[in-house]
């Protein structure tokens, strides 16, 4: 919201300056940010760190004296605390204190994992671990549903982020259960409060899970497929962008992870070597097939979204592809060095090629600006 406020005051200056919009009209502007502003006070990000303190502080402490309490003792601390924590919630909710009242909602999830994991100790519980994070991650995120809670939202997606992590690391293999748990989660945050930065925690999430995929699936490097679900999730941004847009403004962050997919498969198709001996043929890259073709691709790739990010006005978009272009060109220098020629012939083909969409580029900038004005 800040930056978003910072272009429009900037752009308030110039439309001002040449008389497209009345001073009255600019400060109007200005009172209706102002009345929108939703920054985050102080007084509530000190609170959401206690209760994260007090949180581990509260595990530790009962840790440090389980031995010496009765059964009876530690049943009675871990439920006490835990309803403590959800009351002492509602109670600043309802005194519109939210800020307080996430704070102690989060202080009472920390404490519902803390139960489960001391009174599974307590009664020598074996199992499945991953199961004790699952139900963790359940409790989080009935209480994000129930009391609509982004900060119960940011822990469920924590905690089962968590879960996914140990049962991959178990199974040694994919985790298939958790793009369903990201779809409902992210149907309840749909339903209830819509909070951005929750479909980024649940968009970069998915985006590990998926690039993970090729080390785990099959024979441990089917990056094709990464590769392919990248443009799949681009091509939906694209295509359906105004469709999802009427639900939720979602279609222009997802052609953005879109694309993180899509050049991560490509760079480790290119760079990842699986067998050590290819080291000793640098334009051959580490899925057997020739480097030229796949640096073409993903240089085609991040061209097109930076091309796509300008048209569009995406600028995290224009970002990632700068990032992705650096990212390509320094690691075939680092890859071909000691082939100076091929490498060099390359550096030109891929410098013409910038060139002439640069050229390209200038042209139907300049006809659209032209067309404008003839409008006007």
């Amino acid at each position: 919201m800040v930056l978003y406020r910072g272009r429009v005051e900037k752009d308030l200056e110039r439309w001002v300056a040449a008389g497209h919009v009345s001073p009255e009209g600019a400060r109007a502007i200005r009172r209706d940010l102002a009345a929108r502003a939703s920054g985050i006070a102080m007084p509530s990000v000190l609170a959401i760190l206690a209760a994260v303190l007090l949180s581990f502080g509260a595990m530790l402490f009962v840790a440090a004296h389980w031995q010496d309490m009765s059964r009876l003792a530690r049943l009675g601390i871990l439920s006490g605390g835990l309803w403590a924590a959800y009351g002492l919630s509602g109670w600043f909710f309802a005194r519109q204190m939210a800020g307080f009242g996430h704070a102690a909602l989060l202080l009472g999830i920390g404490l519902f994992g803390a139960s489960i994991m001391l009174v599974a100790q307590m009664y020598h519980l074996d199992g499945h671990p991953p199961d004790a994070v699952l139900l963790w991650a359940g409790g989080a995120f009935l209480a994000a549903v129930l009391l609509r809670s982004n900060a119960a939202y940011a822990a469920t997606i924590a905690i089962g982020a968590v879960w996914s992590g140990m049962e991959t690391a178990m199974l040694n293999g994919v985790h298939w259960w958790l793009p369903p748990a990201v779809v409902l989660v992210g149907a309840a945050l749909a339903g209830t409060t819509r909070w951005r930065p929750g479909f980024h925690l649940l968009a970069m999430v998915l985006s590990v899970w998926v690039i993970a995929l090729g080390f785990l699936h099959g024979d441990r490097h089917e990056f094709e497929i990464v590769t392919a679900i990248g443009l799949m999730v681009m091509a939906v941004g694209l295509v359906g962008g105004a469709a999802i847009d009427r639900v939720l403004a979602l279609s222009r962050p997802a052609i953005c992870y879109g694309l993180v997919v899509a050049f991560s498969g490509l760079y480790v198709l290119q760079f990842i070597d699986w067998d050590y001996d290819r080291l000793s043929e640098p334009w051959r890259a580490a899925n057997g097939m020739p480097l030229w073709q796949l640096a073409l691709a993903a240089l085609a790739l991040v061209l097109g979204s930076l091309w796509l990010g300008e048209h569009r006005d995406n600028r995290p978009l224009v970002w990632l592809g700068y990032v992705g272009f650096s990212a390509e060109i320094l690691s075939l220098y680092f890859r071909t060095l000691g082939t100076l020629i091929d490498t060099s012939l390359f550096f030109l083909m891929a410098g013409l090629l910038v060139a002439g969409l640069a050229a390209l580029a200038y042209f139907i900038h300049k006809r659209r600006s032209g067309s404008a004005e003839a409008v006007s």
